[in-house]
């Protein structure tokens, strides 16, 4: 949502996946501040929810009615493979697991933040992965990294995309990844990051490698 030049066509795909039966799908923030701007509340619209909000007014109040009711429908996490994958968008701890409620719903939208920034404004938010020892595998993203980051039982798949880097899969159950270069940057990182197109190609990695 927001950071590439389409995102109501990235909409209108993921809801035909979604009704089709051939996805399944879990809210990140930019989806939850989207909702709450389609709502009518107030939002600052930044980091591309502009560009998405105009996309959305030219479309007309149909097709953001429809979009809002489908994110709004979607679940905090998913539970799969009985309780052994857990798939949330900041990632969530074991004892939030086939749980509900705001707190779990903020912990799975924005990960585990106290409320303070850093240096750059960003949110800081602290590594609940190096204390997880679920016994369930948990995916998730939301905080980028240059290749896709296994401690313990995680992985985040999130491997900055919008700024340049990977589009990053988990394969499961065989627990293997698979990356594949964007296309452009699509979005400035505040920050200064690793991000880049070096490989040319697909990169896989097993579970635990670096």
């Amino acid at each position: 949502m927001d950071r590439g030049p389409d995102s109501l066509g990235v909409l209108r795909l993921v809801m035909g996946m979604v009704a089709g039966g051939a996805a399944l799908c879990v809210p990140g923030n930019h989806d939850e501040k989207l909702c709450r701007a389609l709502a009518g509340k107030a939002v600052k619209p930044m980091h591309g929810l502009d560009v998405t909000l105009a996309q959305l007014e030219q479309a007309g109040p149909d097709v953001q009615a429809q979009v809002r009711s489908f994110i709004e429908g979607l679940p905090t996490q998913l539970v799969l493979d009985g309780g052994a994958l857990i798939v949330a968008h900041a990632g969530l701890p074991a004892h939030y697991h086939g749980r509900g409620g705001g707190r779990v719903r903020s912990f799975a939208l924005y990960g585990d933040v106290n409320g303070q920034r850093d240096e750059l404004g960003l949110p800081v938010r602290r590594d609940w992965a190096a204390d997880y020892h679920g016994a369930a595998l948990v995916v998730y993203g939301h905080t980028p990294h240059a290749a896709p980051r296994w401690k313990g039982h995680t992985v985040n798949v999130d491997t900055g995309c919008a700024f340049g880097g990977h589009l990053s899969a988990l394969r499961y159950p065989e627990r293997t990844t698979l990356s594949v270069p964007a296309r452009a940057v699509y979005a400035p990182h505040p920050a200064p990051c690793p991000f880049r197109k070096g490989r040319v190609g697909p990169r896989q990695q097993a579970a635990g490698s670096p």
